[in-house]
């Protein structure tokens, strides 16, 4: 019976002292990631607080592309800057807030939004042409007017009108939870596509009508 307290004690003590050092190892692999994190700074470039990110439609394009997938037909990518909110009035009607209402907006940050549509399409009743466009917002309490321009590679900042080829005009819808981070997305509909331009509790939606 001694015999036997004796290895179970053995065994006991043995798996607890295997389970602090794993605790150990762990620990010290997750303070090794933190310290590296932390410490080594990228030192050729500083991130952008405002990345740079793309949408696609059809919305698996990529991961098709990557499973080898080339007979799938590209029909819209659209290319932005994602600008978070970081506590600010975003939209209201004082020209401190970040998107006044009746100011032009980019949708975005840094460079204009670029959308190129690789075949045409319909969008309020309008034939809209394949090609490369930049996109930007009139925003509004009740309504965001969004408009195509031609005047491509621009930084967005200084519009130019007389190169806009459409616009149209599209509700404000409220929606919750509120996002920190702009955010444009394409999503599937019965005629096309829609593009969802949503940011704190606001968003709007662009149907797409893909033109067969």
């Amino acid at each position: 019976m001694l015999k036997l307290q004796s290895v179970l004690f053995t065994i006991i003590l043995t798996t607890l002292f295997s389970c602090k050092e794993k605790s150990v190892v762990k620990r010290n692999i997750a303070e090794t990631n933190i310290d590296s994190l932390s410490k080594n700074k990228n030192p050729y470039i500083q991130p952008d607080q405002s990345w740079l990110d793309m949408s696609w439609y059809p919305v698996d394009y990529p991961i098709e592309k990557m499973k080898g997938n080339d007979s799938l037909h590209l029909i819209a990518k659209l290319i932005y800057s994602r600008p978070h909110k970081k506590g600010r009035v975003l939209f209201a009607e004082s020209k401190e807030s970040l998107c006044a209402y009746g100011v032009p907006w980019r949708l975005g940050a840094n460079e204009a939004t670029e959308i190129e549509l690789f075949e045409n399409v319909n969008i309020a009743g309008k034939s809209v042409l394949k090609g490369s466009y930049i996109l930007y917002c009139i925003p509004h309490a009740d309504r965001w007017t969004i408009i195509f321009n031609s005047n491509l590679h621009t930084w967005g900042l200084h519009i130019n009108p007389s190169k806009d080829i459409f616009k149209t005009d599209l509700p404000v819808q409220k929606q919750e939870p509120a996002l920190e981070d702009f955010t444009m997305v394409f999503k599937e509909n019965s005629n096309g596509a829609d593009l969802i331009m949503a940011w704190d509790n606001v968003k709007t939606v662009l149907p797409i009508v893909f033109i067969k």
